[in-house]
């Protein structure tokens, strides 16, 4: 693809839209000057407070005060304009030196709000395809640190898990579903005030696998206090503008902008303190002993071995500790404070935000997570209008402080284990008998990661009809994280030194840069409006990975310093450049006000597949009929808003990473004559090409009493096709397998249905309630020659592709005492081919329900969550009931003479081979997986707006609390963050946001 340097395109097109702006013509009278004077109230009689009141044509404006009253220096024979969000705009021109005005209500406000579509915005009741909105007031209820937990429970179709509890983690988020077998091709598309943001974890996950299971959110560096809105697009409709960068969904992150009429100053700051919301219950010392002792009787064993330490007599066995509360039971605090300053005059305003984030962790030790931000937004218009800039940038740093060895797994120590800390304070080893876990503390975990992002949005109307536009951004994120393994977190008694130290050291570069020239026509024709809109992008993407693996130092002190160390390898070094380009075109055409046709394609380019498949084309059909507008429904006063609305279109993927179709080769751990060589690493393709993503709706969107209820249910299916995977080879051509597309078929389909209702709408009181609820299924709907390939064991025609394919278990042998499991083909042993049952581990329901009620000065917000799914339970993560390790107290229900009924098998040490042979097939059975469904009370906010006698001075202080109850029959700690990594946290927190 021919490289297309940043200044060959913005050069030309900026000296076209300068030369456009200083040819335009603008005509400047010269008047008498006055004074005018008003004031300006609402139908009721009832002054009104922050109307825009300016000078057509100019820069020239200002605001009304607490009584309504306003003063503005202007010509004798102007037209001046009043506006009020909310109330029809009313524009009079001057007769005398006093002007008052009474706005009226617009009873159609609601059909004038805009929904970011991204490459162009729409009126909500003029939208055709599927977007979900939020906006700064519902993000700002959570003092979150991610924007995607402020997401949680929010939004139809959008499903939102949070991966850890520690600061600094992770998300996942499935848009309607996973169309890709490859998990790392469920990705959405983020856009950030226009420039696309990194969409997949830039972590290294040989470091952060223990705490984040490699999985670090990009988002983690946008604070969501200045976010404005996000919207998602998910159907065909909205996303088929974006092509093949669309296919899973995409997320519109749009930040705050300042007010044009006064200065304003902001201080905000929050404080929280965060716990774990649920321990597991564990057996209690006595418990667990009964169980060790049963487990050696059931081994045939009298004789405790010398390194059973937990019954042997060698730890005192009627000691009984918690190890929840030791290791993972301390408050996190966390600061966050956020100070702006936005204003402008006339056509131009700013808004400057600087914020710090400090989060401190359950864990025991010093460990923490900082971030800090910087926001400035600029956006200035024209006196008349025609030329508008719009340009914004983004600056964030992010320090990780952590332990680099997780602490979950040791919560499940024997009860009777020894103190951590002896007599003098010193770790405890127990003549050596233990292994203390804190000795782990000494690995440390450092990231260091700096991200930057900038936009400039310029348009210019050529014509009343036509109007030019170019957005140009860019982004850069560079990470850096450690990962120390001094000597010190092993017992002294192994004589280590220095000398057995290591850190591992991986930095990343991502770099991206992005043009996108538009040109944008409308016109009025055959009773109707018609919208034309051709765009262009280029995109170039460069990323560097480099790691150092480090070993043998003089001493600890300098660990940190690479160069000390006697051993050094170069375990990565990688650089790759992604380069893609597309033209769009949408066309939208409203007839007599009613009926709607919205027209989308893409033609995208992509430097990941070979010169046979470069190109793919991609495009959509939207349509919609309001039919609250017809003759029949004109004097209906129950139906305020009626429409009902399709699409259909294609979208694509190429999320394969780079260079996938190419011959490949790396360095070769092992040299040819003391010679550095050469090994292949992939296979060359340039026949494979993009993923194909298949998607229909069709919704049906209602307004009823006057606005007072509001209803949508839409269904949705969604095929993806062609799937990009490693089809496996044989081990004799020298390749595990080669790039390429396989003819399976993943099917997304679903209801998704909303409800808002004002309950009450009262002078003093008002009260709303919004509902959510999505229905998913996920099912492999094709795969050709399944039974022949490598994936016969792994995914089964008609199931979800979330399934599992497990054992079955029948239960516990009345007679043995053992896990008993279907004999599906009946040859009297359990064998990989009796492994038939499919489990789906996926979600089949989530939503959310939010109550908001405002009496006078006070808010209070209710949001709850709920989730219908199955997955595994902590039988799939704990040890063998009987070795040395804690359990739930759940399993105690295990066999023995007088429980024959029991729901585990009989305990056993670990020598029983039978017992640890049914025990490894429990784990790959249908028993390890259950209900893992839960309603949660997400967030509770209540709000109190202090009234001031001065109208500039606006504060506000409010007490919040998230994660408060869950109600779920896992037995765990937390049903949606399981295994072996922190789960999310119960948080208080108390604020206030002053504004002047």
């Amino acid at each position: 693809m021919k490289k297309i340097t940043f200044a060959a395109l913005a050069v030309p097109l900026m000296w076209v839209l300068l030369l456009l702006l200083l040819f335009s013509n603008y005509k400047v009278y010269a008047q008498e000057r006055m004074v005018l004077s008003g004031i300006v109230k609402s139908a009721d009689g009832t002054p009104m407070e922050g109307v825009s009141v300016w000078q057509e044509g100019t820069d020239d404006g200002t605001q009304t005060n607490e009584q309504g009253f306003y003063t503005l220096e202007t010509f004798t024979n102007a037209s001046i304009s009043y506006e009020y969000l909310g109330f029809k705009k009313q524009t009079l021109k001057i007769s005398g030196k006093v002007l008052n005005v009474t706005l009226v209500e617009d009873a159609d406000v609601l059909d004038e709000v805009v929904i970011n579509a991204g490459y162009y915005s729409v009126k909500d009741k003029e939208r055709t395809g599927s977007i979900a909105k939020i906006t700064s007031k519902e993000i700002g209820q959570q003092p979150v640190a991610n924007p995607l937990a402020a997401m949680q429970g929010r939004m139809a179709g959008v499903n939102i898990t949070q991966n850890s509890g520690t600061p600094g983690g992770g998300f996942d988020i499935q848009i309607r579903g996973r169309n890709s077998l490859r998990t790392e091709g469920n990705a959405p598309l983020y856009i950030v005030d226009g420039v696309p943001y990194a969409s997949q974890s830039m972590s290294d996950t040989s470091l952060s696998a223990a705490i984040f299971a490699g999985n670090v959110s990009p988002l983690n560096s946008i604070n969501p206090n200045d976010i404005e809105s996000i919207e998602v697009l998910k159907d065909a409709d909205a996303t088929a503008i974006y092509g093949s960068r669309g296919s899973n969904g995409v997320v519109l992150i749009t930040t705050k902008k300042g007010n044009a009429d006064k200065t304003t100053f902001s201080v905000q700051s929050t404080t929280s303190v965060s716990t774990v919301s649920k321990f597991m219950d564990l057996m209690s010392t006595e418990e667990y002993l009964k169980m060790r002792r049963d487990a050696f009787a059931n081994d045939g064993i009298s004789q405790y071995p010398a390194n059973a330490y937990d019954v042997n007599g060698t730890w005192d066995q009627n000691r009984n500790t918690n190890w929840q509360e030791k290791f993972i039971g301390g408050k996190a605090v966390t600061q966050n404070t956020q100070f702006s300053v936005g204003g402008g005059s006339g056509k131009t305003n700013y808004l400057l935000s600087a914020s710090h984030r400090k989060d401190g962790t359950v864990y025991l030790g010093d460990f923490g997570y900082k971030r800090t931000n910087f926001l400035l937004n600029m956006n200035h218009k024209s006196k008349n209008e025609r030329f508008s800039l719009h340009s914004s940038i983004q600056k964030s740093t992010q320090h990780n402080n952590l332990m680099a060895i997780s602490m979950i797994n040791n919560i499940l120590l024997a009860p009777n284990a020894p103190n951590l800390y002896n007599i003098e304070g010193n770790l405890n080893w127990e003549n050596n008998t233990f292994e203390n876990p804190i000795a782990k503390l000494n690995a440390k975990y450092f990231s260091e990661s700096g991200d930057l992002l900038g936009n400039i949005n310029v348009n210019y109307s050529v014509f009343n009809d036509i109007k030019l536009g170019i957005s140009m951004g860019l982004s850069e994120t560079i990470l850096e994280e450690f990962k120390t393994n001094p000597h010190t977190i092993y017992n002294p008694a192994y004589g280590l030194t220095s000398a057995n130290s290591s850190i591992i050291n991986s930095s990343y570069t991502h770099k991206n840069w992005i043009i996108e020239p538009k040109a944008q026509w409308e016109k009025m024709f055959l009773k109707g409006r018609l919208e034309v809109l051709l765009g262009t992008t280029f995109e170039e993407r460069k990323q560097k990975g480099m790691s150092i693996n480090a070993s043998s130092f003089t001493s600890n002190d300098f660990i940190m310093n690479i160069a000390n160390a006697a051993n050094q390898r170069t375990t990565r070094d990688t650089e790759s450049q992604y380069r893609y380009t597309a033209l769009y075109g949408r066309a939208n055409y409203i007839y007599n006000e009613k009926y709607i046709v919205n027209l989308t394609g893409r033609r995208d380019g992509s430097s990941r597949f070979g010169k046979n498949n470069k190109f793919g084309n991609f495009g959509s059909i939207g349509t919609a009929w309001l039919f609250h507008k017809e003759k029949i429904f004109q004097n209906s006063y129950w139906l305020s808003l009626g429409k009902l609305r399709g699409s259909y279109g294609i979208s694509g993927s190429d999320l394969i990473g780079d260079y996938q179709y190419l011959n490949m080769f790396g360095i070769s751990p092992y040299k040819y004559d003391n010679e550095i060589t050469l090994q292949p690493l992939r296979h060359y393709n340039p026949d494979f090409s993009w993923e194909t993503n298949k998607k229909l709706e069709v919704a049906v969107e209602l307004e009823l009493l006057d606005r007072r209820l509001s209803f949508s249910t839409s269904y949705y299916r969604n095929r993806s096709s062609n799937q990009l995977v490693g089809i496996p080879l044989p081990s004799t051509t020298g390749f595990n397998n080669v790039q390429g597309n396989l003819e399976a078929t993943v099917q997304n389909s679903g209801w998704e249905i909303i409800l808002t209702s004002t309950n009450l709408n009262k002078t003093d009181f008002r009260w709303v309630t919004s509902f959510n609820i999505t229905l998913p299924s996920n099912k492999l709907l094709e795969f050709p020659n399944l039974e022949l390939s490598p994936y016969v064991n792994q995914y089964k025609i008609g199931e979800p592709t979330t399934a599992k394919m497990v054992y079955h278990l029948i239960g516990v042998n009345r007679t043995t005492g053992l896990y008993e499991f279907e004999d599906v083909d009946g040859d009297g042993e359990i064998t990989v081919l009796d492994r038939k049952k499919m489990v789906n581990v996926g979600t089949t329901l989530f939503g959310g329900i939010q109550n908001h009620l405002v009496y006078k000065n006070w808010e209070l917000d209710i949001l709850w969550q709920f989730v219908k799914q199955k997955n595994y339970t902590m039988d799939y993560y704990g040890a063998m009931p009987g070795t040395i390790n804690n359990g739930g107290t759940y399993m105690l229900d295990y066999y023995s003479e007088e429980n024959l009924d029991a729901k585990y098998q009989k305990p056993s040490s670990g020598s029983n081979s039978l017992a640890s042979n049914a025990y490894s097939l429990f784990k790959a059975s249908d028993g390890v997986i259950d209900d893992m469904s839960f309603l949660r009370l997400k967030s509770v906010q209540l709000v109190y707006g202090i009234p001031f006698k001065k109208s500039n001075v606006k504060c506000s202080v409010y007490a919040q609390g998230t994660n408060l109850v869950t109600f779920t029959k896992y037995q765990g700690g937390d049903p949606e963050t399981i295994g072996s990594l922190l789960p999310s946290l119960k948080s208080f927190s108390v604020g206030f946001n002053l504004e002047f």
